[in-house]
């Protein structure tokens, strides 16, 4: 289980890599969720499969989303499409495609050996995730909140356009 855990955090490291160097705002989205895949199948591995299910409904799920939201809102016209028609080549999503596929594999074999509570031991109890978060961690929840308010006033800002200008 050793072996997969370093395998894990070494797809979390690559993915999260070519986010920060990629010039493209869909592969670098693509790989951002091969990142955060990762970190859940990371959390798993460590017996948090509470942790695990969180991180992919909120963060690959719910976030991923908003990101899509704001690139779609952010259309420019038909050279927009057009260049998002360039960045979906496969060239473009072979990568996290690649990496994506050794996460699955990775997740059969774990599955398949037994889980992660015979690694780890027992698995979090979610009532007390609820505790630890809303207990000692209160602070960061709420400034974490805040923060998704202020991403979610800043895609609005960006994508609005004024009525009476027509496209902008």
């Amino acid at each position: 289980m050793e072996l997969m855990f370093y395998l894990a955090g070494a797809v979390a490291v690559l993915a999260t890599a070519r986010v920060i160097a990629g010039l493209n705002a869909v592969p670098a989205l693509l790989y951002l969720v091969v990142s955060l895949l990762a970190v859940a199948l990371l959390f798993y591995l460590l017996g948090a499969p509470f942790a695990a299910a969180l991180e992919v409904l909120i963060y690959a799920g719910a976030i991923m989303v908003l990101f899509v939201f704001v690139t779609m809102m952010l259309n420019l016209g038909p050279q927009a499409a057009a260049q998002e028609r360039a960045w979906l080549s496969p060239r473009s999503w072979a990568g996290p495609a690649l990496l994506a596929a050794l996460l699955l594999a990775e997740l059969a074999v774990v599955l398949f050996n037994g889980g992660a509570s015979a690694a780890r031991g027992a698995p979090s109890d979610p009532k007390e995730v609820g505790i630890a978060l809303f207990g000692p961690y209160l602070l960061g929840v709420e400034l974490a909140s805040m923060l998704l308010l202020a991403a979610l006033v800043g895609a609005c800002h960006l994508g609005w356009r004024d009525p009476r200008h027509g496209e902008g």
